[in-house]
């Protein structure tokens, strides 16, 4: 009986010391990034914002001034960014019954703060989280050294002041933004 274990023995020892054949394969993933910025309007999720209608209805609203609500945009950068701001022209079109046409100059009028910051950067001079500064068709800094990331907002908020000067009607302009990665 004690020569059969033995034997037994030695077979399952000669089973297990056999050698295990493997093959190995490697495969290199390049990821070839570019540099990419996107800027938009979160309400409506382009790069174009919905209108913002600033009516005067009282005295006191030619005196005063009309603020509009908080407007917010969003950056996605894979770098450091800025943010300018301008208008496309230097006067507000206009739309209405007056000949010949007022001509309403934006400078003066029409005035931007930027209330909320989450971009990490800095907001320029003239402009501020508290008080408004006027805007031009020259291209400002609005936000400088931003940082990068995908969800990078900040809240603008307009002011309009035409005074008494100008008849009933429709003065329009555009407000154009511009991020660049640094």
């Amino acid at each position: 009986m004690k020569k059969v274990i033995a034997i037994i023995a030695l077979a399952v020892t000669g089973f297990a010391a056999k050698a295990q054949v493997a093959s190995t394969a490697t495969q290199t993933v390049n990821l070839n990034l570019s540099n990419a910025i996107e800027l938009t309007f979160t309400g409506s999720g382009t790069a174009t914002g919905v209108a913002v209608n600033l009516a005067f209805n009282t005295v006191n609203d030619y005196a005063n001034g009309v603020s509009s609500s908080n407007q917010e945009l969003k950056v996605r950068s894979n770098k450091k960014f800025g943010v300018t701001v301008k208008t496309n022209n230097a006067n507000f079109s206009y739309t209405g019954t007056t000949t010949p046409a007022p001509v309403m100059p934006v400078a003066g009028v029409l005035d931007l703060r930027v209330p909320a910051n989450a971009t990490g950067g800095a907001i320029a001079s003239p402009f501020s989280a508290s008080s408004y500064a006027d805007l031009s068709a020259t291209a400002q800094n609005l936000l400088t050294n931003c940082n990068n990331g995908g969800n990078q907002t900040f809240s603008i908020q307009y002011n309009a002041t035409p005074g008494f000067a100008y008849p009933a009607g429709t003065y329009t302009v555009d407000v154009v933004y511009t991020a660049t990665q640094l």
